[in-house]
């Protein structure tokens, strides 16, 4: 997939998060997962610009979880000086890890879709995964996931409502 369909998928992995997070009212913890999850979708593709393969260690569960942890820890680091984060809940850290998590996850889910495929549990297992449902060049395919991403993080802001 190219960013498109990556920040589109990964709108629809954080769409469920929507709805929760507006439904118990906290709206500042909605746009901050949401930019966070946008913000990540790319990611693992900063291995184009570094001089390690494409779809390899930045293309792992371990990866994004990784990340995710240390993105967490920097909330909580944060959250904890106050200013503009002091409004936000003391479980936004958890909130932050998860989202950037998912938001990675479905990036490795965007890629398994492709012919090329990946693998995702690297070191620990050398398997192969791919769908081969869509290249990832695919221009149809990227905006589709795009537009439905949005599509339904609009629809969960609504319901919410």
């Amino acid at each position: 997939m190219y960013w498109r369909g990556h920040v589109g998928i990964a709108l629809l992995a954080y769409t469920p998060a929507v709805g929760v997070t507006l439904a118990i009212g906290e709206p500042g913890l909605t746009l901050l997962g949401g930019g966070l999850a946008v913000a990540s979708a790319t990611l693992p593709d900063a291995d184009h610009k570094l001089p390690i393969p494409h779809r390899g260690a930045t293309h792992t569960v371990a990866f994004a979880v990784a990340v995710g942890l240390l993105v967490g820890v920097l909330a909580a680091v944060t959250l904890a000086a106050g200013g503009v984060f002091r409004a936000l809940p003391a479980w936004t850290p958890a909130f932050v890890a998860g989202t950037v998590t998912l938001s990675l996850c479905s990036h490795i889910a965007g890629d398994a879709i492709t012919p090329m495929g990946i693998r995702p549990f690297r070191p620990l297992s050398s398997a192969h995964y791919s769908l081969d449902l869509t290249p990832a060049k695919s221009p149809h395919a990227n905006r589709l996931f795009l537009v439905v991403g949005v599509l339904s993080t609009v629809i969960a802001v609504a319901v919410a409502h």
